[in-house]
């Protein structure tokens, strides 16, 4: 096992107001009160990018002695067009060529951090979901390989590339390389309610290890908003079915000793629409001001 089971959570500090599009940043203060709350009832972090942000994660967690380990990742720019995209996923040549010299640049501020901070890394990952044919920033298969090679030949940490359950099935290649596969499971976004959920996250788990059997599957991400748009079913976004999803996934994988790190410890009003009722702002299990969602308040202890 290459990543041993703890309690795991991706973690943004932004407050209100606060965005990385506005590269407007939490305070040293902020992060070290969310760091010190998190390493309560989690081991492992997760974060996405190498902004200021996470260079602040890293330095305040070894500043202070802060019992947590942080999987870092890059966000790298598309290297195909993506006409399906409805929202930013055109890219013309030349923006791609650009793009590909920025992903390499990405991967070697990663790996710099990486070994500045080696002690708390607990892995690193090429990139988030951009396999995902609805993705803004799509990349072939045969560039993220290119990118965990090179990734691990300058580290010893592991390395994965973290993507939905059902595109793994298309990455046969990537996941000849990675050592280890990161999956994503979100029922909402499929349209599946909240009694077919926990159904629906251990069949996307299952799916993997018959066609990878070599391979550690973990969870890099799963969740349940708590508020919603059209673009999901209206009446199962609720504290409530929050709670009940988590209740079930969380015994599960303790059960199991499978890692899982759930999306995400906060909201985040920055992102997605300008629409309050956007479900980007609403997976966290604690409101954007700290105070516990009924998950918490009803389940003291996290476990996970």
């Amino acid at each position: 096992m290459i990543i041993s089971y703890q309690p795991a959570i991706c973690y943004s500090g932004y407050r209100k107001g606060q965005s990385p599009r506005l590269a407007i940043f939490p305070s040293d203060e902020d992060v070290l009160s969310d760091l010190k709350f998190l390493s309560t009832f989690v081991s492992y972090i997760r974060m996405y990018d190498t902004s200021f942000h996470v260079k602040q994660v890293l330095r305040l967690i070894i500043k202070h002695q802060i019992e947590l380990k942080v999987m870092l990742g890059v966000e790298p720019l598309g290297e195909l067009d993506n006409p399906n995209c409805h929202y930013g996923g055109r890219h013309h040549e030349d923006d791609i060529k650009k793009h590909k010299l920025y992903n390499y640049e990405q991967l070697d501020e990663m790996i710099k951090l990486s070994k500045a901070y080696h002690s708390i890394v607990l892995a690193l990952s090429v990139g988030n979901e951009n396999t995902s044919d609805w993705h803004h920033n799509l990349m072939p298969e045969n560039s993220l390989v290119d990118h965990v090679r090179y990734v691990k030949n300058q580290t010893d940490l592991p390395v994965t590339f973290c993507e939905g359950a059902y595109y793994w099935k298309h990455n046969h290649a990537l996941a000849d390389v990675v050592d280890f596969i990161s999956i994503h499971s979100y029922p909402m976004w499929q349209k599946i309610t909240i009694n077919d959920a926990f159904d629906a996250t251990k069949n996307d788990y299952a799916s993997i290890p018959t066609l990878f059997p070599h391979k550690q599957v973990i969870f890099t991400e799963l969740g349940w908003t708590t508020k919603n748009d059209s673009q999901m079913m209206l009446d199962e976004a609720s504290e409530r079915n929050q709670q009940h999803y988590l209740n079930q996934v969380s015994a599960w994988s303790k059960k199991h000793q499978i890692p899982m790190f759930l999306f995400e410890a906060f909201d985040e009003p920055w992102k997605g629409s300008s629409n309050p009722n956007e479900p980007e702002k609403h997976w966290g299990i604690f409101y954007e001001n700290r105070t516990p969602k009924l998950w918490q308040k009803e389940k003291p202890k996290y476990e996970l």
